[in-house]
């Protein structure tokens, strides 16, 4: 450790069986992230690298190996098998630490995305950013922010290769010609590359990390990026097959809430998601059939639209649409005729506040008419505050009828902010009594509204039980979901008790 440098925060990171010590340091008033690397004596690096060439030279690797998750995985095996064995008679002595690093790197190298792949085995990143050969590795890490890194790429043909392999193995390409790639790896995360000229500064990648263990609402109601009020109210808005429109900002949160909402669904419905990268993640008992849109081929041929997916998807019978982003009128359209047709219908928007929400849903590119927002039922806004680096449900409203346009025979939508996040004290209350909500409830549901409200009682005591004993696993929240509709009662009475949940999924 330089004198300069200071310690801020040190763990480790498991890749491919092997982990590697990390290190968050201070040095001026700069973070760096920091791989630390064990040192080899020259001696023992010219006999690693005398290794290295025979384990190259002894695997052979076909391209269909590295198209699945599973094939790659048992390649690794193999290659990790053979190291072992030339390493073990040759270098018997040798420290398992720096062993351990060799085999590792060599994997990264010759099956992975090189250094990328450590950033990649760290459950703490959010992000990796490459932005030239010239400068280092950026990522954001979710306690420390955007970090520097102590890796930095070998050269511009270096990053090229990055990108290179990431689109062979979806039967992509990247060249001068075209050079824009969407992509994602076999490990779900998504990645983004621009080549130069086109990025000026030099050939860039930016990979968004798909989440190893997924949030669920118990973790979101321990975080208090929402509390357990609001997300039984939520409960009862999906189990009785209301339509919801998520809104918010980049990273803000809008797909992970979706995430955490859908075991509310009861599990003898039919779910169908349209995404353009698969970031949803259901536990198995879920009734779910994920679509993927796909960009076109080189010569502009293949290509499979979000637009494409929703006209297939209300032929496949769907109890429930889930989609990506609405972007352009005609998938709004779509979706909003999928809402008056009987179907439950959940997807994504740009927009910072409900009212923004119904600005950007009735403008253009959007543009849908006012009369079609009847079908929104609930309207969710997330937020992110970069700075206490945060993010928290900031609205839940719904829209209802402007009175004065109404009786000049004008429908014209506005919001009605049922809670809203306070700043001041990170709480989120209530503001306004629903309006429309408890209405549709109550002709999907026949309850009046005390007994609605009781069942939002209900339903946020289960959701305070689950959180008091830790159970906060995504198959786990998800049995309990299964179990809610099956057997209510035996939930009701387990959470009203305290008994330990994990009696009851065994």
């Amino acid at each position: 450790m330089t004198e300069k440098e200071k310690i801020i925060d040190r763990y480790e990171i498991e890749s491919d069986g092997a982990k590697t010590p990390i290190k968050i340091v201070a040095e001026g008033n700069t973070r760096v992230y920091k791989i630390v690397i064990p040192k080899i004596d020259v001696a023992t690096s010219a006999l690693l690298d005398d290794i290295k060439d025979k384990l190259i030279r002894g695997v052979e690797i076909g391209a269909d190996e590295m198209q699945t998750e599973d094939s790659l995985e048992n390649l690794k095996k193999t290659f990790k098998e053979n190291a072992d064995a030339i390493i073990t008679e040759e270098l018997p002595k040798l420290d398992e630490e720096v062993r351990d690093y060799f085999v590792t790197s060599l994997l990264n190298e010759l099956l992975g995305l090189d250094e990328i792949e450590f950033f990649l085995a760290d459950p703490q990143l959010e992000e990796v950013v490459i932005n030239s050969a010239k400068e280092p590795i950026r990522v954001y890490h979710k306690k420390y922010g955007w970090l520097k890194t102590n890796v930095s790429p070998k050269s511009e043909a270096k990053i090229q290769n990055y990108a290179n392999t990431i689109a062979r193995r979806i039967g992509r390409e990247i060249t001068t010609l075209n050079p824009l790639l969407d992509a994602h790896l076999l490990s779900k995360d998504r990645a983004n590359a621009i080549l130069s000229p086109i990025s000026s500064k030099g050939n860039t990648i930016t990979i968004r990390k798909f989440a190893r263990d997924p949030w669920t609402a118990p973790d979101f109601i321990m975080n208090k990026t929402v509390s357990s009020e609001i997300l039984a109210l939520m409960w009862l808005a999906i189990q009785y097959e209301l339509n919801m429109v998520v809104s918010g900002g980049t990273a803000s949160g809008k797909t992970s809430l979706l995430n955490i909402l859908m075991p509310f669904i009861q599990p003898n419905h039919r779910i169908l998601s349209i995404e353009d990268t698969r970031e949803l993640q259901l536990p198995s008992f879920l009734y779910w059939c994920p679509l993927v849109t796909r960009e076109p081929n080189p010569e502009g041929k293949g290509e499979v639209s979000m637009l494409d997916l929703l006209v297939n998807s209300l032929r496949m019978r769907p109890d429930r649409i889930i989609m990506g982003e609405v972007r352009k009128q005609r998938e709004a359209e779509v979706l909003f005729e999928a809402m008056h047709t009987g179907h439950s219908v959940y997807c994504t928007l740009h927009a910072d506040t409900c009212s923004q929400t119904i600005t950007r849903l009735t403008n253009p590119p959007v543009n849908i008419p006012h009369s079609m927002l009847d079908s929104v039922h609930m309207n969710v806004v997330m937020f992110r505050d970069r700075r206490r680096g945060i993010r928290r449900v900031f609205e839940l409203g719904e829209f209802v009828l402007e009175e004065e346009c109404l009786k000049s025979g004008i429908i014209k939508y506005k919001p009605n902010i049922i809670y809203s996040w306070r700043a001041r004290d990170d709480t989120i209350p209530q503001v306004n009594e629903p309006i429309r909500l408890f209405d549709e409830l109550e002709k999907h549901t026949g309850l009046n509204r005390e007994e609605m409200k009781e069942e939002v009682d209900t339903k946020k005591s289960i959701l305070d039980w689950l959180v008091q004993n830790n159970t906060r696993q995504v198959e786990e929240v998800g049995k309990m979901m299964n179990l809610y509709y099956m057997e209510k009662d035996l939930v009701v009475d387990a959470a009203s008790k305290n008994k330990n949940p994990k009696t009851l999924l065994e």
